[in-house]
């Protein structure tokens, strides 16, 4: 690859910018000092790229990632910012702010792809489609590294060795389950220090929630067949379960073993509980996620429902900062972001066609190491999936846009009240509090319009005078909060 006669090139870039099996170096093109436009830098820098694929980076002049792009040719893709004609005003803003470009070459478009994603999820690029909350879901997980495995929801990486059963798209929804497959399965959910500390049996094992193996009220043999139920039921095989619980019920009751009869009954009602969340039919949908884009007021939604094993383990909006982009350009950047940190299921099914869908396909299961299907359903049961994920989305966008109108009149009239200039567009609260004089603490919640201020909370513990004085009587509030969590 030919270079610019003095190029900068990138000491410190993680190991971690590159895909495996990535080619290429990093090199940097800097716009000289002189004023030159951000579209002289590009006409020059096209001049020395090769026509392979690879990521390309705009940077301003503070070194801040204003965009992140891939290209199957390098060349041909970087060379299209070089002319102000057919750019959109948000591109031309973009190209007349960038001072720098930096690239990387990649051995394939599919690496480029899964790269691109990376480094907008490290960079947060202003001009890039941004997957505001990318909360690692949790899971349920059945130990594998002890004699009676435990029951628990988990959240990142699957280190511990067991059987994981999700993503559930919130805790609630993981708790309610592992709630029915307690009473159902009669798992223990005590850690392995309580497990092997018992003397007597719990409070569980006496509301019939847990079996009891910690004191040897159930062989380590008849406790693995739950287990084993308990697996077969999260992987689908929930009817044949229901199957044989029925069966030993029958044969029960015709052994005069009423009370055995009624704890399986009370097992079947509990599986029954399970399915009566499940909202929608999805039978003979093995494993899928589906997602479905509504744009509306300048804001775009995206819906995501996960279902496993048939059953439909939950839903998710997310809000992603679009700049403009119409849906399935929208669609495009937010599955390779959102796959970056997630296992990827068997089958997607989208309400909009991306761009590049084969090449989504590609990467999905190159990283996957199998095939992955994505489709654009016209008719099924899949399509009535997406069409209830399409509702969901007009539905939660409908309630984000009124609850922003709705923060809007409060912000107004709170600025009449007060008799400001202008409407305030953030407000933030500060308290703080002592025991005694000891143990001091200082808070900040924030309100705005935006419904995303909400979640904004500061708690410092870096309170450093307890000096009262006579306007208050309470700790002072150092300059520089030395702890907690700061509004990010």
């Amino acid at each position: 690859m030919d270079q610019s006669p003095d190029p900068t090139r990138i000491k410190d870039a993680p190991e971690h910018f590159s895909p495996r099996g990535a080619g290429g170096e990093e090199v940097r093109f800097r716009r000289a000092e002189t004023r030159k436009t951000g579209f002289d830098l590009i006409a020059e820098t096209v001049k020395r790229l090769p026509n392979a694929p690879g990521v390309y980076r705009m940077l301003d002049e503070k070194g801040d990632v204003l965009y992140v792009g891939k290209a199957r040719s390098l060349k041909k893709r970087v060379v299209s910012y070089s002319r102000p004609t057919g750019l959109s005003s948000r591109l031309m803003s973009m190209v007349n702010r960038t001072v720098a470009m930096e690239f990387v070459t990649t051995n394939t478009e599919t690496e480029a792809l899964l790269l691109e994603a990376n480094l907008i999820k490290r960079f947060r690029p202003r001009y890039n489609v941004l997957l505001r909350d990318d909360k690692s879901f949790p899971y349920i997980l059945l130990t594998g590294d002890h004699e009676a495995p435990q029951i628990l929801k988990h959240r990142g990486a699957h280190s511990r060795k067991g059987a994981y059963f999700g993503p559930f798209a919130s805790a609630g929804a993981v708790d309610r389950t592992i709630n029915a497959l307690q009473k159902a399965f009669l798992i223990r959910s005590c850690s392995d220090s309580v497990y092997e500390t018992r003397t007597r049996p719990c409070l569980l094992f006496q509301i019939k929630r847990c079996s009891g193996p910690c004191t040897g009220e159930i062989s380590v043999q008849d406790y693995e067949g739950l287990v084993g139920e308990a697996k077969a039921f999260l992987s689908g095989k929930s009817q044949a379960i229901r199957r044989k619980l029925g069966e030993e019920m029958e044969a029960a009751a015709e052994a005069l073993e009423f009370e055995r009869a009624a704890r399986i009954r009370d097992r079947l009602a509990s599986l029954s509980h399970v399915d009566s969340h499940q909202g929608i039919n999805a039978q003979g949908i093995e494993e899928a996620d589906v997602f479905a884009v509504h744009q509306e007021g300048g804001e775009t939604c995206v819906q995501v429902f996960f279902f496993r094993t048939g059953q439909n383990w939950g839903n998710r909006a997310f809000f992603p900062k679009d700049e403009g982009l119409d849906a399935p350009d929208v669609l495009q950047t937010f599955l390779a972001q959102f796959y970056d940190d997630k296992p990827v299921p068997r089958a997607l099914f989208l309400s909009h066609e991306p761009p590049e869908l084969d090449l989504l396909g590609q990467a999905f299961a190159e990283r996957a190491g199998r095939r992955v299907e994505i489709s654009v359903p016209k008719r099924g049961t899949k399509r009535d999936l997406v069409e209830h994920a399409l509702v969901n989305a007009k539905e939660a966008l409908g309630r984000r846009l009124s609850d922003r109108q709705s923060q809007g009149k409060l912000l107004t009239a709170l600025g009449e009240t007060f008799g400001l200039e202008t409407t305030p567009r953030r407000v933030e609260v500060y308290d703080n509090s002592h025991i005694m004089g000891a143990q001091a603490v200082g808070g900040m919640i924030v309100a705005g319009f935006s419904t995303r201020l909400s979640t904004i909370f500061w708690r410092s513990s870096g309170i450093v005078s307890l000096a009262p004085t006579p306007a208050r009587s309470g700790p002072r509030l150092p300059a520089k909060a030395t702890s907690g969590k700061g509004p990010a």
